[in-house]
């Protein structure tokens, strides 16, 4: 064999083996996406331990109130002490909690959410919102499908996720987060005529929403149980998409997300906008 053809099998190798590695990974908008709260075996097993003998203890090993911050990325942060406080109350009651864990477990879920709405999947919905707000996701969903309308979001960046209250309400620990997203949505009629949106623009979006879990669940998932859009520097009033005005729960209704957005070609939101980078 000459030096020449050696040489192009060794190149052609290097392709394959690029090309499985860039085809064989599982992208966020891939099927069978995982929990982003699901926690290892060795971690449920221990949880089921502590349940096992009692209450849960407060926070062990020497950890400090302090440490509530620790391990966070730069995207993450905490917006005041009332809320590290709260944080604090939760990981009193449950010493598996990790802020840092919880936020990109936080992150992810709102990709997931946002992009699964925007497809559709209402498995995937069910499985991540609690029954009111996924009622009223569903109600949107059905209408848009009735309509012919097919919604497309994609969320390029999760600029910052900010906690913004922590409390422990009797069984239940929630924690509302303030998202600052940079994405992409539109959406396209029967016809396939782009109706809202601009498929090469950018838009910067803040949603705020709540997660709420019971403390101790054997169930890691933290689902949503409210979600709203910040106006300015005041929070907007919480309301279920128009589409499923009777479905509002006395405590938890779902306002519209981005996503919910471009299903409602009538409504128009004050967001900055840039082009995508090519």
């Amino acid at each position: 064999m000459s030096a020449e053809l050696i040489i192009y099998a060794v190149v052609a190798a290097g392709l394959v083996v690029w090309l499985r590695n860039i085809l064989g990974t599982r992208q966020d908008g891939d099927a069978e996406r995982p929990n982003p709260y699901l926690r290892t075996p060795e971690q449920t097993a221990a949880q089921q331990s502590a349940h096992d003998v009692g209450p849960m203890s407060p926070l062990t090993d020497g950890a400090e109130t302090g440490d509530i911050t620790a391990g966070l990325d730069r995207t993450m942060s905490i917006e005041n002490d009332i809320a590290q406080a709260g944080l604090m109350e939760i990981a009193r009651a449950d010493k598996f909690f990790k802020l840092p864990t919880f936020l990109t477990g936080a992150q992810d879920a709102f990709v997931m959410i946002v992009e699964g709405f925007a497809d559709g999947d209402k498995e995937l919905l069910s499985e991540l919102l609690s029954p009111a707000v996924y009622k009223a996701f569903e109600g949107v969903i059905n209408q848009r499908a009735d309509e012919g309308d097919k919604a497309s979001v994609e969320i390029h960046a999760i600029r910052k996720s900010e906690v913004m209250s922590a409390e422990v309400k009797g069984k239940m620990a929630f924690i509302t987060v303030r998202f600052t997203a940079d994405e992409t949505s539109i959406v396209r009629d029967k016809d396939g005529v782009v109706t809202f949106g601009d498929p090469d623009r950018v838009t910067e979006t803040i949603d705020i929403w709540t997660f709420g879990r019971e403390i101790k669940s054997k169930n890691p998932a933290w689902l949503v149980y409210e979600t709203r859009e910040a106006e300015g520097d005041e929070l907007s009033g919480s309301t279920v998409p128009e589409t499923d005005k009777d479905a509002k729960p006395k405590k938890a209704a779902a306002k519209k997300t981005t996503a919910k957005k471009a299903a409602d070609k009538k409504t128009t939101k004050k967001t900055t906008t840039k082009k995508s980078d090519k």
